[in-house]
């Protein structure tokens, strides 16, 4: 991976004189995305991306939003340019998402064997070996699938936001090998700690 630059200061030196309204712009944009406010982050990053496209923080967070709202015809060159560009593999996921939705596993694989070779955060690979093992299911691998997330996933504590969601990838294979306690106890674990993530209220009253 090449070395990161800081994306403000990248943009700055790009942009010149309009430096301090793309900077504001910029930092709009990923408040809104960090907020879920994927439609307004995209408005917003949009026409950046076409005046700045060369600042690698525009670049991404414009290929992440047109991932969120759902246009990955769009978003695949964007972020294939990206990670040619930099280097970075933070994007695998989301690249490999869209390859799952193509039905091309092979790149699909592809992908997740560079994650496992260059380790990136326990984040990145965590949201890769969600897709992963979703397209092994997909596939009608699920034992395989099922085998690839019971290895890495644990009881914790104090888990984070992958964590959780890698217990309710899980989950979701467990119910679906017809492993039924299994299934309740890690929705129960992710109940426990956020009640209303995504439908495991739902989920955990189907199961009873």
């Amino acid at each position: 991976m090449k070395n990161a630059q800081d994306p403000y200061d990248e943009l700055a030196h790009i942009a010149g004189r309009r430096a301090p309204r793309a900077i504001a712009s910029l930092q709009e944009a990923s408040q809104a995305f960090e907020e879920g406010r994927e439609r307004d982050a995209l408005r917003i990053v949009k026409p950046l991306y076409e005046n700045f496209g060369q600042a690698s923080g525009v670049h991404e967070l414009y290929g992440m939003s047109l991932y969120a709202t759902g246009k990955f015809k769009q978003a695949k060159p964007i972020l294939e340019d990206f990670v040619n560009k930099t280097g970075s593999y933070d994007q695998h996921p989301l690249l490999m998402d869209i390859y799952r939705a193509e039905k091309n596993f092979i790149k699909v694989d592809q992908l997740w064997e560079e994650l496992g070779s260059v380790s990136p955060s326990g984040e990145v690979v965590a949201e890769g070996r969600i897709v992963h093992s979703q397209s092994l299911a997909e596939r009608g691998q699920i034992s395989e699938a099922l085998k690839q997330l019971r290895k890495k996933t644990k009881p914790l504590a104090r888990p984070k936001l992958h964590h959780l969601r890698l217990w309710y990838c899980l989950a979701d294979l467990e119910e679906r090998a017809g492993n039924i306690v299994e299934a309740r106890q890690w929705f129960n674990r992710i109940s426990k700690v956020i009640p209303d993530f995504a439908d495991v209220d739902y989920r955990l009253k189907q199961l009873s």
